[in-house]
Order: structure tokens, then C-alpha cells, then sequence
């Protein structure tokens, strides 16, 4: 187990800048001198290097909110009242001040009492700013007061939230960490640089904002050839060595704005910077963990996600379409950006059906209805779509007309687009995806209506396919296995996780091509797919292959470890190849970061039990128990532990106590069902039995459990219907021949 870092003695380093006139910082660490720095330098010449000849762009990049996304803290650049006044919100009261001409707030600290707190970075700029403070090991946090630009006032985010000081979402903690949650979107040529063995970070950074070059890319190179004979003798290269130069492609533009415009992870530190997107990043898919269950943005998107899904994507549209890529402000103002494209008969009351100028007249708010983040930062989503209000009557999802008349039902919504357009509505892939995001008995259907419609978005293809790997029904496994082949490596990518809920057996034949895909996120997957199969032979057959692929699976597994949720993904890494140290290790770690995270208690109980230490395995599940009590898995893993431990009373009522929590998992009611056929309590195992097929339909133990119950009772003839189903989906499988041939069905 790590050592605790209190223990520890802290060497603080502090950071070391050289200011260019140009207001841009360059080579900028906490704790890493310029001499480390050297191939950096080399690459990344800073923004004072592209004035002389970009002077109409740069001063546009000045005037932008992304040229002031991180700024030393100066009387010039921080925009909060820090004239000793109070703030108190959810229990919090912290005062903000000013000393030595520097700025502080005293604030509660990670052990529940208010300390001072130097301000080092604003980071931010509009419509809110927050600040950042330095702490121990290399790391710096965001404090939760912010600064409403707009207003001139300060607020707290998260308003309503009494976070403990101890919380993973309290100012201090991993949720509010600038290194692994920010950096890489408001620094230019950010090496986060995180050490897991001493939980440091060594985090640098080549310009401290967001420069011309975090867009552009190094520009060494660039002016190299500016500079040099080739391009004085007109030999012209295209780009120049820059990314997104004028009149760059859809998809160059969004590969540019994509990585911090989007919800996504990181694949490595090892930065492709391919054509493919999925080389470097895995992106947030329309699913209802962070959307609505047609597609709408629901939490954080950062507009990426929304975008792909959108008519405007398919027809081409770009960025630079509607925004200026320097200030990232609209080209024209309000209706006019749309009418760049589309019929002024679209601004017109004929169209809109609300007086011209007012808010219901304009386009964004029908089309790209929005939502407040962060506390006040206001955000459009860009799926772009028509309002659907009818859909909000079938299905309760929300719709723009009831976003601005909230004292009217979806329902009389509906009724004025049926007035004013008629009775039908184009087809719209949300009514597939609405249905299909159930999971239940219907969802199949229109979940391969949208795999295989190609007119459906690509990234809607792969939400739809990862419902595909858990809704109920026949043959997904191989409809799973047919997108192997889609041009998309989202789709891909999908597909292969979603194997993961069905039996090797079904994807050994198929996965060969899958570790060799020529993009990385798929061979990842590919590679995580085969580990977790536990299977030898498949391993030994696949060759080096599969060597490679786990070689990126464990780079991509080791880079997240900064985060508590990283942790956890290396410790059941190392879990699945047999590493129980290093996996007890990383789920420690985990939990120190994020001590809520009972995810990672259940594992770290299977740990400890592989181990041989059931009692630290049961310590560590009541731990679990304490922290949520109405987890049945929990329970379900005491009742196996209870049962390691022959203490049978337990095994019951832990088994009890999760069928009470109507726990989804089938193996409950299997297994208490097997508890009472033993204690021949014949009917109420029958009745666990059945509501676990209800669950697992073609489970095999289920199935053969109830051929078993029934012959003991002499019953063949209800035996039967079951073995048929083993007959149907495990024709094969040697365990049941003499049940087949028991029951006449060989």
C-alpha cells in the first residue's frame, strides 16, 4: 500500500516563467527547468515568433476568451472582487484578499478547516473565472468559488451541493484537478507528466494559454520553411507545416477543435495525430449516460458529440462556417449566420410563428436549445435539430417548444406543430434510438434499424450498437461481430466492447482482424476483450497480435491512473492478468482519491480473496455495505463470501437482502434458488429459479437447474421445454447429453 503523502516530506518547486512582450508565457513548469525542456523548445516556438506576419489574426486571438483561458494572477488579469469580501454559500463562508500584492482566499481546506489560499492562475475568463491554487506533489486545484463576469458577483458552482472536505468533488480533491480534469485544454503542448508510484505530478506546458500554436500545432517547422529557399522560390507546400490552415477540410477542422471541444478520454500521452480521431481519443457516444434518450444533450458535451449527429455534419458543414476560428465568435450575428445557408423564408413568422426579433423567432432557440453548465456558462446544443414535441408526449423526452413555454403541456406543444405543418413528421432517427436505448423486448428491432440504415449518423450507430450488447434478444452477438467491418472506428470500437457480455465462444473466430485495426482504440479494445476471456489457448493462437495490442492496452491503461476511475480500470487490468499486488495497489489508490468509489471495494474484496485473506475480503465488503446500503451486488458478493466462510445464516440472508433490493442480476435468484433446493424447499426454488430466467433467458445453469428441480420431483414432462433451450443455444455442450438423451431429445 502506498505510503500516505502526509508522510512524506514535500519539496515544493515553484514554477518558473519566461514572459514574452506578447503576453504569452513559454516553457512554463511546476517544478521542471527550461533544460528539460529542450525538444519542446525546439518544436514550439511560442506566439511571438507569429506575429510579424499574423498580426491581424493574433490581435483577433487576443481579444478571445481562449487566449485568456490560464493567466498568472495580476491586477491586469483577475477579474474578481479579492477587496477583503465575504462569501458564503451551501455552509462555506470564504473571504477573498489581497497581500503583498498577491491574492488569496481563505477557504475550508482537506481537513474541514479554512486556511489561506494563494491564487496563482486565473484560469478563465467569461462568462465565469475561476482560480487556481498550487498544493503538494506537483498538483493544482480549482477552487469552487468562481467569478461571474457577467454579473460582477461571485457565485459557487455546484450551488445547492454541501461537498465534504474529504468528497472526490471538494475543491481539493481529484475532481477539481487542473493536471488531470483542465490542463489539456487551456495550456498549449501539455505534458501532464503524472508518476503513479508517487501520485506526483511533473505537469509542463510549452505556452501557458491556449496559444496560436495549440491550434496550428509546433511551428518550428513552419517558419523553418518561411524562412527558407523552397518557399522564396515559390516551391509551395500545402499547410505550410501547420494544421488547419485557410480553407482546411471538415474533417481537419474538427480533428483541430475536436480535442477540447468534446467529452472524451485520452488514449495516451503518445499523440498519433493521425486522420483518425480514435487514434488518440475516445469520444462520448449519444447514449443516456450523458444524454436524453433521443440524443439530446443532457450534461457536458462540449459540442462534438451533438454536432455528429446533426444534418449540418452530413452536409458538410464546417466550423469556420458559422464561427471565426480567432475569437470563436459568430461570423454574423443572431438569424443571420443561418441565413448564410438557408431561404430567408425561414425568418419570417410564416416559418416561426412568432413576431420577427423576439426570442421565439430565433433559430438557435428552436433548433439549438441550450442549457446553463458550470453555473452560468450557457451552452447551445449543436444537434441541430427540429422540435419534436410529440415525441415528448410519447416518450417524456424535452423539447424546445416547452424549453421557452414552460407553463404549457408537450402535449398542446404538439398540437400547434400539427396546426401549423400538418399531421406527419419526417422520420427522424430519435424514434428508433428513443425506443431502442429500453433494452427491453422491443429494442432490438429498432436498434438494427439504425445499424443498419446508412443514413443514420455514424455516431449514432455506435450508441446503438452499445445497446445492441445488452438488450435482450437473439443473434446480437453476431450482429455485433457483422459491424467488425464498418468504415467507422467508432462503430468499431463499440462493437468489440460490447462483446464483452457474451461468451468468448461466440467472437474467438472473429477478433484476429480486430488486433491488428489500423486504428489504435479498436486494437485497445480488441486487446481488453481477449484478456478479460481468461482463455489460454485463445490467447496462444492470436500471437504477437495480440502482444502488441496489450502493449497499448497497458500504456492506455497506465496514463489514466492520475484519476480515481483510472486507478480502478489499472487495478482490474492487472486483476485479469493474475498481478493481485498490483491490483490491490491501484484499487488502494483509487479509493485514497475517491473514498465513495465502492466499485472498487467490491474488486478489492475478489482481491483479497484470491489472496487467501477472507477476513480483509469481508472487512472490506462491509466497508462497501456502510457507504451504500442499498448496492445488492454487495450483498450478492457477501453471500459468495459467507459461503467460502461455511456460514450458511449469512449466505441466506445476504442472498435475502439483495432479492429485497430487487437486484438485476440473475445469479441472485439462481443462487438462493439453489440454496433452497437444497434445503428441498422445492416450490420457492422453483419461483428463484423462474425469476432469474425472467432475467437470462438462455442461461445455461438456470435452465439445467430447473431440468434438475423437476426430475428430482419426477416431472420430466416440465423438465422438457428446458432442456430444449439448452438443446437450442448450446447444441454442443457435452454436460447436457445425458440429460438430452434422459428427457428423448437425441
Amino acid at each position: 500500500m502506498m505510503m500516505s503523502w502526509r508522510n512524506k516530506k514535500l519539496i515544493l518547486v515553484f514554477c518558473v516563467i519566461i514572459l514574452f512582450f506578447s503576453g504569452s508565457l513559454v516553457l512554463v513548469r511546476c517544478g521542471q527547468s527550461t533544460s528539460n525542456r529542450k525538444e519542446a523548445v525546439n518544436e514550439y516556438v511560442g506566439d511571438q515568433a507569429c506575429i510579424s506576419c499574423h498580426k491581424a489574426e493574433y490581435g483577433q486571438w487576443q481579444l478571445s476568451d481562449h487566449y485568456k483561458a490560464m493567466q498568472p494572477a495580476t491586477d491586469s488579469t483577475v477579474l474578481g472582487d479579492f477587496n477583503n469580501v465575504t462569501y458564503t454559500a451551501d455552509g462555506i463562508t470564504s473571504r477573498f484578499f489581497k497581500k503583498g500584492g498577491k491574492f488569496f482566499i481563505n477557504t475550508q481546506g482537506p481537513d474541514g478547516q479554512n486556511h489561506d489560499y494563494e491564487i496563482k492562475y486565473t484560469f478563465g475568463y467569461y462568462p465565469l473565472q475561476q482560480y487556481l491554487v498550487a498544493f503538494d506533489r506537483g498538483r493544482m486545484q480549482a477552487t469552487r468559488q468562481s467569478w461571474n463576469s457577467k454579473d460582477k458577483k461571485w457565485f459557487q458552482q455546484y450551488a445547492g451541493q454541501k461537498i465534504a472536505a474529504t468528497d472526490w468533488l471538494h475543491w481539493t480533491g481529484n475532481g477539481q484537478n487542473w493536471n488531470t480534469m483542465c490542463a489539456e485544454c487551456h495550456s498549449t503542448n501539455l505534458k501532464k507528466n503524472y508518476n503513479s508510484e508517487t501520485d506526483t505530478y511533473n505537469t509542463t506546458f510549452s505556452v501557458l494559454t491556449v496559444s496560436c500554436e495549440a491550434c496550428h500545432g509546433p511551428a518550428k517547422s513552419h517558419i523553418d520553411y518561411v524562412n527558407g529557399s523552397d518557399y522564396k522560390n515559390g516551391n509551395h507546400i500545402a499547410g505550410s507545416y501547420l494544421r488547419a490552415p485557410k480553407n482546411s477540410t471538415q474533417l481537419a477542422q474538427i480533428q483541430t477543435c475536436f480535442p477540447c471541444h468534446a467529452r472524451k478520454s485520452n488514449i495516451s500521452a503518445d499523440l498519433k495525430n493521425s486522420n483518425e480521431i480514435l487514434d488518440d481519443y475516445i469520444p462520448d457516444i449519444p447514449t443516456t449516460e450523458h444524454f436524453y434518450a433521443d440524443g439530446q444533450a443532457n450534461d457536458e458535451d462540449y459540442t462534438y458529440t451533438s454536432f455528429l449527429q446533426s444534418k449540418m455534419y452530413n452536409r458538410g458543414v464546417k466550423c469556420s462556417n458559422c464561427h471565426n476560428p480567432h475569437t470563436g465568435k459568430l461570423l454574423v450575428a443572431g438569424n443571420g449566420v443561418c441565413l448564410q445557408c438557408h431561404d430567408k423564408k425561414y425568418d419570417a413568422p410564416s416559418h416561426t410563428f412568432h413576431t420577427i426579433n423576439t426570442d421565439g423567432a430565433a433559430c438557435k432557440n428552436c433548433h439549438m436549445p441550450g442549457k446553463y453548465y458550470m453555473g452560468n456558462d450557457w451552452r447551445n446544443d449543436h444537434t441541430f435539430r427540429v422540435p419534436r414535441p410529440d415525441l415528448s408526449v410519447t416518450y417524456g423526452t424535452p423539447n424546445a417548444c416547452n424549453n421557452c413555454h414552460t407553463n404549457k403541456s408537450a402535449q398542446w406543444a404538439s398540437d400547434a406543430v400539427v396546426k401549423w405543418f400538418g399531421p406527419t413528421r419526417p422520420h427522424h432517427f430519435s424514434e428508433d434510438l428513443i425506443p431502442g436505448s429500453k433494452l427491453d423486448a422491443g429494442s432490438q428491432a429498432h436498434l438494427m434499424r439504425l445499424i443498419q440504415d446508412t443514413a443514420t449518423p455514424s455516431i449514432v450507430q455506435a450508441a446503438a450498437v452499445q445497446y445492441l450488447s445488452n438488450a435482450p434478444g437473439d443473434n446480437n452477438a453476431t450482429a455485433l461481430i457483422q459491424e467488425f467491418s464498418n468504415k467507422d472506428a467508432q462503430v468499431r470500437y463499440r462493437a468489440v466492447t460490447g462483446l464483452s457480455s457474451f461468451s468468448p465462444g461466440l467472437w474467438k473466430d472473429a477478433i484476429q482482424p480486430m488486433l491488428v485495426d489500423k486504428v489504435r482504440a479498436v486494437r485497445i479494445a480488441a486487446a481488453n476483450l481477449v484478456l478479460s476471456a481468461n482463455d489460454r489457448e485463445l490467447i496462444a493462437g492470436l500471437g504477437t497480435a495480440y502482444t502488441n495490442a496489450l502493449q497499448e492496452l497497458e500504456a492506455n491503461v497506465l496514463y489514466q491512473t492520475d484519476f480515481s476511475a483510472g486507478d480502478v480500470i489499472a487495478a482490474d487490468y492487472y486483476l485479469k492478468l493474475k498481478n493481485y499486488d498490483k491490483a490491490e495497489s491501484f484499487y488502494l489508490k483509487g479509493l485514497q482519491k475517491d473514498d465513495q468509489m465502492n466499485y472498487a471495494r467490491l474488486n478489492l474484496s475478489t482481491v483479497y480473496n484470491l489472496k487467501g485473506n477472507n477476513q480483509a475480503a469481508l472487512q472490506t465488503l462491509l466497508d462497501a455495505a456502510r457507504i451504500d446500503p442499498k448496492n445488492d451486488r454487495i450483498y450478492f458478493n457477501l453471500a459468495l463470501l459467507y459461503n467460502e466462510l461455511q456460514q450458511p445464516d449469512n449466505v441466506e440472508k445476504s442472498l435475502q437482502k439483495a432479492i429485497s433490493l430487487k437486484s438485476a442480476n440473475p445469479r441472485v435468484y439462481y443462487n438462493y434458488g439453489i440454496l433452497l433446493q437444497q434445503k428441498k424447499q422445492y416450490t420457492p426454488a422453483e419461483q428463484q429459479y423462474k425469476k432469474a430466467l425472467e432475467l437470462a433467458p438462455a442461461d445455461a445453469d438456470i435452465n439445467y437447474a430447473l431440468c434438475v428441480l423437476y426430475l428430482q420431483q419426477n416431472n420430466p414432462a416440465a423438465a422438457r421445454s428446458y432442456a430444449q433451450t439448452l438443446k437450442k443455444y448450446y447444441p454442443g455442450d457435452q454436460r447436457f447429453f445425458q440429460l438430452w438423451q434422459q428427457l428423448g431429445l437425441l
